[in-house]
C-alpha cells in the first residue's frame, strides 16, 4: 500500500538554507498510529518531527524523535506554526491554540 503524505523540514532560527535547527513538521488529516509516526520520524532522521491533526479552533502536535516521543519540543513548534501559516491553514493573525 502506497501513502501520500506531505512532510515538510523547516531549518528554525536561521533565515539561511541548510543553518539553523531543522525539524519535520507532518499536518495529517486524521490521527496516525503511533508507530506510522514513529516510522515517519525515523525515516525523517531529524532531531525532531512534528505530527499536527485538528483544526479550526484547536489543534493537537506531538513530537517525535528517530527512536522515542517525546513530550515538547520548542524548535519543532515553532517550525511548525511557520508551515501552518505560509501554507494558509491559518491565517496570518490568527491564534493558534494547541
Amino acid at each position: 500500500m502506497i501513502t501520500k503524505q506531505i512532510i515538510y523540514q523547516v531549518d528554525a532560527f536561521t533565515s539561511e538554507p541548510f543553518k539553523g535547527n531543522p525539524a519535520g513538521v507532518c499536518i495529517l488529516d486524521k490521527e496516525m498510529s503511533d508507530e506510522w509516526m514513529q516510522n515517519i520520524a525515523a525515516e525523517m532522521n531529524l532531531s525532531e518531527t512534528a505530527f499536527i491533526t485538528g483544526g479550526k479552533d484547536e489543534y493537537k502536535i506531538r513530537f517525535f524523535t528517530p527512536g522515542s516521543e517525546i513530550p515538547l519540543c520548542g524548535h519543532a513548534t515553532l517550525s511548525s506554526a511557520h508551515i501552518m501559516f505560509e501554507t494558509g491553514i491559518v491565517k496570518k493573525n490568527d491564534v493558534i491554540t494547541l
